[in-house]
């Protein structure tokens, strides 16, 4: 039963006979057991004929959890502000369960109130669509292909047909590791460039990534791109300190007990920029040379809007 039930809430249909054989059990069996789920309260609806299957009911309940509305748009605004601030990856797979579940009702609440919230995010990585990262995580659980327009770093836009296979966190940016079909290869997309994601409807079978992890084969594959700036600096504070701030972000190797040198790739200065304004440390710049030039540039702007008294009312 636990099988069916997980089975259930990964595809939003299955067709009977291909369930059936997930199962390993008869087509006689697997109706029983159906029965046995909308009498715990289950709501699975069921269609005849060849090409008759299975699908759980998404706006009647939302059971087993016995969740009154409040609890569950709770739940769900909360997964999407973890989900865009990239906190956690299990986030957005929970997210797009429970939404799955939610009856249109609930669904409308929780697009108002995201309409009106504006979350955080630490750091300065790219604003995400919490709704764009349930379509991918559910393409993804269903396994099926994925229809969306992207905008790569370099060229005009196109429109993308793939079968995703997962969603990878990577510093401040989401990923989707995914077939591509046009390409006949494997390929990543950063989710803030992606727009429009369309499920399809038509299912595929996983294939195999190669080594078997989606997170290292991004890794491998995003580490043979030169980044646009190497980043080296000399900070006067122990690495642990540093290390503790910096992170997953950026390498830190012990010089002495009171210094350490950071090395970041980066396209983008603005955050070890930042590293450098909150650490509050002497430090010297190796390279590049532009991250001299943004520093002076921002402190010269922050040192303007310290000094400029406001006008009088």
């Amino acid at each position: 039963m636990l099988r069916l039930l997980s089975l259930l809430q990964t595809h939003r249909y299955w067709p009977g006979s291909e369930l059936a054989g997930r199962l390993d059990v008869s087509p006689r069996t697997l109706r029983r057991d159906v029965d046995r789920l909308r009498d715990l309260g289950y709501p699975v609806d069921a269609s005849r004929g060849v090409a008759g299957g299975y699908q759980l009911q998404a706006g009647a309940a939302v059971p087993p959890l016995l969740l009154d509305d409040d609890e569950a748009v709770a739940i769900a605004v909360g997964l999407r502000t973890s989900a865009v601030a990239g906190f956690e990856e299990t986030s957005v797979r929970a997210l797009a369960k429970v939404i799955q579940l939610l009856p249109p009702r609930l669904r409308r609440r929780i697009d108002a109130l995201r309409a009106v919230t504006a979350p955080g995010a630490f750091g300065g990585g790219p604003t995400l669509d919490a709704a764009v990262l349930t379509t991918l995580a559910m393409a993804c659980r269903g396994e099926e292909r994925l229809r969306f327009e992207y905008t790569p770093r370099e060229g005009s836009s196109s429109t993308r047909y793939v079968e995703p296979h997962h969603l990878v966190p990577i510093g401040r940016r989401w990923y989707l590791v995914a077939w591509d079909l046009d390409r006949g290869d494997w390929r990543s997309f950063r989710v803030d460039r992606m727009a429009a994601p369309e499920l399809t409807g038509a299912r595929f079978r996983p294939r195999d990534i190669p080594g078997g992890d989606p997170a290292a084969w991004l890794r491998s594959r995003m580490s043979k791109i030169p980044a646009r700036y190497d980043v080296s600096v000399v900070l006067q504070t122990p690495a642990a300190s540093l290390r503790a701030f910096v992170g997953q972000y950026g390498a830190v190797d012990e010089l002495t007990d009171t210094s350490c040198r950071m090395h970041m790739n980066t396209d983008d200065l603005g955050w070890p920029v930042m590293v450098l304004g909150v650490m509050g440390v002497p430090f010297t710049v190796e390279s590049p040379a532009e991250l001299r030039d943004s520093i002076r540039t921002t402190a010269e702007t922050l040192l303007r809007g310290a000094t400029t008294a406001p006008e009088a009312a």
